[in-house]
């Protein structure tokens, strides 16, 4: 018997994009579910890179547009998620759309796919074409200066010489600023601890003598 493909009894169906609200970068996919609030962005790796790193505030989903089946949802995706839509640098998908789940078979597919994508946009983007060929320029004679084999584009890029942008400097200490609030004296659970006594567990202020029968700890044995 066939196995039932994921998704195929599910209410609705769409096709959405993640966006990183901070480095501008995105993710396009398509999801089945019977809950449009359940709180799914996506499963792409760089997108899951890019949440853990930033966290899921900063990163807006918004639905594109809902097709009736899986069936159609998967044609859809794949016509939106082309080779030329991977090529873009602000595309965190790896692979051409309809494809299922990243297996190891798709990771291979996925990397052709990019490498015909940088292949047309070589061929039909000048400027395209001129920072790739300097960035190969500048990774040769890099790698030449550090007495090395040039292996791949990877070894083209370098922050040596360079800043960010006024702009990014301020995104940075403001992602910072969000992150230390509810640290330190300005978390309410500041200066306080748990202790049990093996039937309940309760909060005191650190420095206080723990009570008899009382020990260090929340989780009861």
């Amino acid at each position: 018997m066939a196995k039932k493909e994921y998704g195929t009894r599910k209410k609705y169906h769409y096709i959405y994009k993640t966006t990183n609200t901070l480095s501008g970068r995105y993710y396009i996919g398509m999801h089945s579910t019977d809950n449009l609030e359940d709180g799914y962005l996506g499963s792409g790796t760089y997108l899951k890179r890019s949440i853990n790193k930033h966290g899921k505030e900063n990163h807006l989903i918004e639905i594109l547009e809902f097709l009736n089946s899986r069936r159609e949802l998967a044609a859809r995706e794949k016509k939106i998620v082309s080779l030329q839509e991977i090529a873009k640098k602000q595309c965190m998908n790896l692979k051409v759309g309809g494809e299922g789940g990243f297996t190891e078979e798709n990771k291979i597919k996925g990397r052709v796919a990019a490498n015909i994508a940088r292949a047309l946009l070589l061929q039909t983007d000048p400027e395209f074409k001129e920072k790739y060929c300097k960035a190969i320029r500048e990774g040769q004679k890099r790698a030449k200066e550090r007495g090395v084999k040039f292996n791949n584009i990877s070894q083209c890029y370098s922050w040596k010489g360079k800043k960010h942008k006024p702009e990014t400097l301020e995104k940075m200490r403001n992602t910072r600023k969000e992150k230390d609030l509810g640290k330190g004296a300005d978390n309410s659970q500041y200066g306080t601890c748990w202790i049990t006594d093996e039937t309940e567990s309760r909060k005191m202020d650190k420095g206080d003598l723990i009570p008899e029968g009382w020990r260090l700890g929340r989780k009861i044995k």
